[in-house]
């Protein structure tokens, strides 16, 4: 059970609007090409590209920095990240006027780590995510400054959980919720805030076969890892699910569905093809279960679509 409540979101959201956007949703018509391929009553998609820095992942990096004083913050801020966190980590040090040291992949998209260093943030590249985090560990440790998890963490649910209070408030008539997986800390966030507001609301985690830490936990029944991450959706690459963010997930989501690679770039060629959206696989990850794995489940649904960056 979360140990917040919707008047903490509410607060939290209160808190940071000034410094996001409020994404706009689109309602897909009837006879549109996405509407058409999937088998619900209605499909909206809640256009969370469109937020500063291309992706939801400003909106936890606000929250968990407005946890700490201007003094806490004094040595800097650090992140670990493909590139989505790392940009939002990178905004939101330089909107509180401190340092931030992101370590990234050496695979990286180079447009992300152009964007980490036009705010300022200093680049530390890794061979692979799980050196990655050994080195944020030890950045955290030796220089003193506030590592911002991707995914886990009151703070990081409290910011993403404002993204489902924002699109119920937009959607009311919303009834089915279908939201991407990486770590889990996006999910976790949206899919409380949905039940919190819609008991009786449907959610439905996706996340791609290569990088299924958060399946594999829901069929253990603890957080569990992954050996590699194996997809081209680098930005749901989590090593693994955290406690937190798992028990959030675990309470909140009905069922966790997987999506191929094929199945993503289907996926990304409909939502620009249809909808003119030009998204990183990740972010047509709930579009490819809308389609795919989820089609009969959402029969007569109203379903809402994160299309998170």
């Amino acid at each position: 059970m979360a140990d917040f409540t919707l008047q903490d979101v509410k607060q939290v959201y209160d808190r940071i609007r000034r410094d996001i956007v409020v994404t706009p949703v689109l309602a897909c018509h009837p006879a549109s090409e996405i509407a058409k391929a999937s088998s619900a009553a209605s499909v909206a998609l809640k256009l969370e590209l469109m937020q500063i820095g291309g992706s939801f992942k400003i909106r936890g990096a606000l929250s968990v920095l407005a946890n700490f004083s201007d003094e806490q913050l004094r040595r800097g801020v650090t992140a670990v990240s493909a590139g989505n966190h790392a940009i939002a980590v990178s905004i939101a040090a330089k909107s509180r006027g401190v340092s931030a040291k992101v370590v990234m992949l050496k695979r990286s998209n180079p447009a992300r780590v152009d964007a980490c260093r036009s705010y300022g943030a200093e680049i530390v590249q890794a061979d692979d995510v799980h050196e990655a985090f050994r080195l944020v560990d030890a950045i955290a440790e030796k220089e003193k400054r506030i590592f911002v998890h991707p995914y886990e963490g009151r703070g990081t649910a409290l910011g993403t959980a404002t993204l489902g209070y924002e699109f119920l408030q937009q959607a009311p008539d919303v009834d089915t919720v279908i939201v991407p997986i990486g770590g889990g800390g996006l999910a976790a966030g949206v899919a409380t805030a949905v039940k919190m507001m819609k008991p009786g609301a449907r959610v439905y985690g996706v996340e791609p076969f290569g990088a299924d830490s958060m399946y594999r936990s829901f069929a253990k029944g603890s957080p569990q890892g992954i050996e590699k991450v194996d997809t081209i959706a680098d930005s749901l690459g989590a090593p693994s699910a955290q406690p937190y963010s798992f028990a959030l997930c675990r309470d909140a989501i009905d069922e966790i569905v997987r999506v191929s690679d094929d199945e993503l770039r289907a996926a990304m060629r409909l939502l620009f093809r249809d909808a003119k959206l030009a998204v990183e696989p990740a972010g047509a990850a709930a579009t490819a279960a809308l389609c795919g794995p989820l089609k009969e489940l959402l029969k007569d649904r109203h379903v809402g679509v994160i299309v998170c960056g």
